[in-house]
């Protein structure tokens, strides 16, 4: 025979330890939804998304921090302090939607345009994950192009310094030339003047070429002494042009240096690739979307999931808590007004058999002072009441 069980002890739930976890991710009272048989199912659901959506910002954080620090403990720790923070952001939504404000406009523009901002920008780590082969590609042109812009910028710079350096070298170089001409002129002359090719015709060493040699000679020197002043000057100017390409080549190396494929570069290697390929950017659209959705799981699950017996419990049982919290405050406030008046009459009480008791012993002392002030001529009767006053008349309380 079958045993008779009462009607309040016939079932009895007992959630598993993973069932506990997910209603609280849903943010649900536990000892409330317990008895919410359709309910249950509901929070573990919404539970599940939030999981989902935590698990995700929790990967895709810790691989956005692996770009910018090499230490895995460091990105590792900041990418499940990053999930928990997103974590808690998402229980905080999903517990503002209540079945009060489901159907209320502004509340969900507020918690979707939170979950967009947040959701797109989870979403370009885990996009640039995907793309990483191509991401790397186009990173490597984009530095390149930068190096090549760094260089025409340094050339820019130290143009005018150059220019104006290679001016004064072949100003110098010019100078020495046109020296070198005239002494090789003035030789070829005292050569034609000695020979009698040209000249006064006559061959050997005459007057006229004894001059001409004198002249190619004065030329000659004057010829190596500019040529020696002129090569420290240009010596000068090529070490100087030396010290610019040095300090270019120097910008340059600290330049490549800086060249990285960081978050940032990617980022911006993600776009150029998106400029030049029209083919990916309807599949990177889509799947930004797709990862936005994740993110905003919990929140669309809590809205279009109906309400069941839990919230219409929560609601009664957040009525009652005000309403008995209010009965509280009222019973405290006529309490404390009943011992301030009990108080107040048993402090008066107290009051009046002061002055009872003392009124006969303050009639022998005003006796006393007026014996004294009788024996004592030369007190006046006014300096007697100033002295009454100061000793037995009451003072009243402020």
């Amino acid at each position: 025979m079958e045993k008779n069980i009462a009607l309040s002890q016939r079932e009895s739930y007992t959630p598993s330890s993973f069932t506990h976890f997910l209603w609280w991710l849903a943010t649900a009272e536990k000892e409330m939804i317990t008895d919410a048989l359709i309910d249950r199912n509901r929070y573990r659901i919404i539970g599940m998304t939030v999981l989902g959506t935590w698990l995700f910002a929790t990967t895709t954080w810790t691989y956005f921090f692996s770009t910018m620090v090499t230490d895995p403990f460091i990105y590792i720790s900041l990418g499940l302090f990053m999930g928990f923070i997103i974590l808690s952001i998402d229980r905080a939504l999903i517990k503002g939607i209540t079945k009060n404000n489901k159907r209320k406009l502004t509340p969900l523009l507020l918690r979707g345009l939170l979950a967009l901002t947040i959701g797109n920008f989870m979403a370009q780590p885990a996009v640039l994950y995907m793309f990483d082969k191509e991401i790397k590609v186009q990173t490597s042109f984009d530095n390149e192009n930068k190096k090549i812009a760094k260089r025409t910028e340094l050339d820019s710079l130290f143009k005018n310094q150059k220019v104006e350096l290679i001016d004064n070298k072949n100003k110098l170089l010019g100078q020495d030339e046109t020296r070198y001409q005239e002494m090789l002129t003035a030789k070829d002359h005292f050569l034609a003047e000695t020979d009698g090719s040209g000249g006064s015709g006559k061959v050997g060493i005459s007057t006229i070429a004894k001059a001409k040699l004198k002249e190619y000679q004065k030329l000659d020197s004057a010829y190596r002494v500019m040529a020696s002043i002129n090569k420290i000057k240009t010596d000068s100017i090529d070490v100087a042009l030396a010290t610019v390409a040095i300090k270019i080549k120097k910008e340059e190396a600290g330049f490549e240096s800086l060249m990285n494929d960081g978050f940032l570069t990617r980022i911006e290697a993600l776009t150029h690739l998106l400029d030049k390929n029209k083919a990916l950017q309807y599949r990177y659209y889509l799947i930004v979307f797709i990862l936005m959705l994740i993110e905003l799981m919990p929140v669309i699950a809590k809205t279009i999931l109906p309400t069941g017996t839990y919230d219409e419990k929560v609601k009664l049982r957040e009525a009652m808590e005000i309403e008995m919290a209010s009965y509280n405050i009222q019973r405290e406030q006529l309490l404390k007004e009943a011992y301030n008046q009990m108080a107040f009459e048993n402090d008066k009480e107290a009051i009046s058999a002061f002055f009872s008791f003392t009124k006969a012993d303050r009639n022998e002392k005003i006796k006393a002072f007026s014996q004294r002030w009788r024996d004592e001529h030369h007190q006046s009767f006014d300096g007697l009441w100033e002295k009454m006053k100061k000793d037995i008349i009451s003072k009243q309380e402020n």
